[in-house]
């Protein structure tokens, strides 16, 4: 059979393949359940409901559904008393739900046309829900993935985290620098979560040790003088494509254990008599508090505490409530740390069973070590966390004495033993760093007390094992292990980019939705001339909604007939915005040079948020906006060049960049980036990748050809080599382009009215400062590759080809891969079927 014939032949298909669980509606009924919420739910009948009501009527009526399989997800698995993963973040980035859920239960299609009749249109009821403020990057993007995939595959598993009440910080610009603004994302409400105030759970924190007598009369040392925070938990279904699964999200909100002090208020003292409640509440009230001070340092170790302790309990309130017993707790029970963040659950595990059961140090420690499992997202030493001890000591007194004795248990049985008399090998693996002031190595405790541990692309997991963890990979190589992240391509094509998911369909069928290797079935279409044309209009399209986005967000006008190259991400020198600000500065210079230069026109696409503390990355922000406003202003380029940085990047703007992107920029220093998941996302929605081989660009690289994806720039293992004389001075003295550019930066062009100019700040940081990321080493073969994309471009039968191929072989990179490899070599888990 022809490709052509395959296509018409696959036309008539559904656009959504319909598996057992679906949940089935007919549009009378969803209308009349709408509206039933409009009424009763909100007290507002139709002809005075706003665009919000409506979408809180329709997000209340599919969620009546969800909970209806949740309910059945839940019984089913008590009633088989199976293993679960609980999956501990301190982030999710969930972006909003309602089209997503829509699309998981296969009820997307019925809905619009509900609404519709109903005398609105689906798309005005979509903006009205906010991102949800749980998430900031990849970290959180990733724990929201993989979510979706576990329900979708029928695992039994919930998610934990924190229920912030602000999350990070919205973004806007003010005189083109970073202004951080409080996200109040529960402004309005949000239709998803449930509290669950039966299921809190109380914390102890503070106060100090003293020496006393257990009830055999052993001598102990008790945790005496401390406070309580309360933890109200708030569930948010996850549902499951095809409705069959729903599993659950947890999260916590502080409270304090006494809220209210009456004396005080009765004495007129009206702020000290809610001091207590405010101050406890702030545990949850911002995801990421800034901790470049004392103070935000201590409570960034609450708030992962909190979210440690609560989880904790309530794993061990579910576990007794099946019949269980701690002789099978860690058989019942896999948690899954990701990243550092939870790590101060090894220890409070320890604390409960040694203070709270009785238990000798050797059976607790043999459940607490069966129970862990941590991934690692981050080869940076600065990103793995540590804590001072006498902060440590500050706010969790036990637990700092219990990781002494995890460290002291560690190293004189098991390194002494290996290494006698070793004290370079006890220093680098044991949990405190020893110095002026002593340290608390969260990562080190997350390796010695998990089962398992992974990193996330193949070059990162042989990295952790090499240079990162080198002395624990040689004590434990059977522990080390690599699971590639993926993506759910439910989110990222089949609710990001619905053209192209509907393309799909009516190609190939529905299926890829569920097996995102039958994409490979595309490959043949790559050289169908109507398949290709088909394929470059819904490109189009995207381009031209995004770019009705941009002039509404940024008021730039852009033309779609341009490269749309995208570098969307958090700003971090590591991932080397400002090597994108070079070339964009090159290509500027080239044109004003020669203004008659042949190349495909440009708009290049910046967004993402720097760390409030991060004062470099704002620097490298305000620099990208000032050389943006001056480019879009500059008559001489007209549209061939415009810069463009979007605010307040998240899961919802994401979702209309992504598909309209034709150059994803993935360029990080090789031997930085663990992963990566954007790369994924823009290779699944046709965008060509240009990037360095690290992180899971070297998987994209081997699954997609070398001839399709544009790699560049010195290997992890050549920077290895280079590192030790590098001179950046060196690099800018040979090249006379990269020179002209970085004098440029530093004349006064860019010279603020203050008399600060960012721009100069970050081509001083280059040369005078080590240029610790290697920009300058890789401007030059940047340059290079950057030439190679507009060839490629200006010649769009062969790019389209390139762009359908890297779709075709995408399959590798879902979520289900990830989650299977998961529950296959590290949980040991078993899908459970829901009737």
């Amino acid at each position: 059979m022809t490709t052509k014939s395959l296509a018409s032949v696959r036309t008539t298909q559904c656009k959504n393949p319909l598996i057992p669980g679906h949940l089935s509606w007919k549009v009378d009924q969803a209308k009349e359940r709408i509206v039933k919420h409009l009424e009763s739910r909100l007290a507002r009948e139709p002809q005075s409901a706003t665009v919000h009501d409506w979408f809180l009527a329709d997000a209340y009526a599919l969620r009546d559904r969800i909970l209806e399989r949740f309910i059945k997800t839940q019984a089913a698995q008590h009633t088989a008393n199976c293993r679960r993963v609980y999956y501990m973040s301190m982030e999710y980035l969930m972006g909003r739900l309602l089209r997503d859920s829509l699309n998981n239960c296969q009820m997307f299609d019925l809905n619009e046309k509900a609404i519709r009749e109903l005398g609105l249109k689906f798309d005005t009821i979509e903006e009205q829900e906010s991102d949800m403020g749980l998430g900031n990057g990849g970290l959180g993007r990733l724990a929201a993935c993989i979510m979706d995939s576990l329900s979708t595959l029928n695992y039994p598993a919930v998610g934990y985290g924190i229920h912030y009440e602000f999350g990070m910080f919205r973004q806007e610009f003010d005189h083109f620098q970073q202004k951080e603004l409080a996200d109040n994302w529960l402004l309005h409400g949000n239709p998803w979560q449930i509290s669950r105030p039966e299921n809190m759970q109380t914390i102890p924190i503070y106060g100090h040790l003293e020496d006393g007598v257990d009830t055999a009369g052993n001598r102990v040392e008790k945790w005496v003088g401390y406070s309580t925070l309360r933890g109200i938990p708030w569930d948010i279904p996850v549902v499951g494509y095809g409705a069959q699964t729903v599993n659950f999200l947890r999260l916590w909100e502080a409270k304090a254990s006494d809220e209210f002090d009456l004396n005080q208020f009765n004495a007129g003292n009206f702020l000290e008599a809610v001091e207590k409640k405010a101050e406890s509440e702030t545990v949850s009230r911002v995801l990421y508090p800034n901790d470049s001070s004392d103070s935000g340092k201590k409570l960034r170790l609450i708030q992962q505490y909190f979210f440690a302790a609560c989880s904790l309990r309530d794993i061990i309130r579910r576990h007794f409530n099946g019949n269980n017993t701690w002789d099978n707790f860690s058989e019942k029970v896999c948690v899954q740390l990701n990243d550092t963040h939870p790590t101060i659950a090894v220890a409070e595990l320890m604390r409960i069973l040694l203070d709270d059961n009785g238990f000798s140090w050797e059976r607790a420690w043999h459940i607490t070590s069966h129970v862990f499992n941590y991934t690692n997202h981050t080869l940076l030493p600065e990103a793995l966390e540590k804590w001072s001890v006498p902060l440590f000591e500050f706010v969790l007194p036990r637990h700092l004495r219990i990781i002494y004795e995890i460290n002291e248990h560690f190293l004189r049985t098991i390194v002494q033993e290996r290494h006698p008399n070793d004290t370079e090998k006890l220093k680098a693996l044991s949990v405190i760093e020893e110095g002026p002031t002593k340290f608390v190595r969260m990562a080190n405790l997350a390796v010695i007390g998990s089962e398992s541990v992974n990193g996330v692309a193949e070059m990162h997991s042989q990295l952790v094992k090499d240079s990162l963890f080198p002395d624990f990979a040689q004590l434990f190589p059977k522990k080390f292990k690599n699971v590639t992240n993926g993506v759910t391509p439910r989110r990222w094509i089949n609710s990001a980019n619905p053209r192209l998911a509907e393309l799909f369909n009516k190609t190939i069928g529905p299926e890829w939705i569920i097996d995102l290797g039958r994409l490979r079935e595309l490959e043949p279409y790559a050289n169908d001339l109507a398949f290709r044309n088909e394929f470059a209009r819904i490109k189009l399209q995207n381009k031209n909604a995004l770019a009705t986005y941009i002039k509404l967000r940024c008021g730039i006008e852009v033309g779609s007939e341009a490269i749309f190259d995208s570098q969307v991400k958090r700003i971090h020198e590591y991932k080397r915005q400002h090597l994108k600000l070079l070339h964009i500065l090159s290509l500027y210079h080239r044109l004003i040079d020669d203004p008659k230069l042949e190349f495909p026109p440009r708009v290049f696409i910046f967004a993402g948020k720097a760390a409030p503390g991060y004062f470099m990355a704002k620097t490298i922000i305000h620099a990208i906006n000032l050389v943006a406003n001056h480019i879009n202003n500059d008559p001489r380029v007209g549209n061939r060049i415009k810069v463009v940085f979007i605010p307040n990047y998240g899961v919802s703007s994401a979702m209309k960049i992504i598909p309209a992107t034709d150059l994803s920029e993935q360029i990080s220093t090789a031997g930085t980036e663990a992963s990566g998941t954007g790369n994924m996302k823009f290779a699944m929605n046709g965008a060509l990748t240009v990037g360095t081989l690290d992180g899971a660009n070297v998987e994209i690289r081997e699954e997609v050809g070398d001839g399709n994806i544009f790699i560049f720039g010195h290997t992890a293992s050549q920077l290895d080599q280079l590192r030790p004389s590098y001179d950046p001075h060196e690099f800018y003295r040979k090249d006379a382009e990269l020179k002209y550019i970085l004098d440029w930066m530093q004349s006064d062009l860019f010279e603020r009215n203050d008399g600060s100019n960012p721009v100069r700040r970050v081509a001083e940081a280059l040369l005078n400062e080590g240029d610790r990321f290697f920009v300058l080493a890789d401007y030059r073969k940047y340059m290079a590759a950057q030439d190679l994309v507009s060839e490629a471009y200006l010649n769009q039968e062969l790019w389209y080809s390139m762009a359908i191929l890297n779709v075709a072989r995408m399959g590798k990179f879902s979520s289900d891969r990830t989650v299977q490899d998961y529950a296959t070599n590290i949980w040991q888990l078993k899908r459970i079927k829901i009737d």
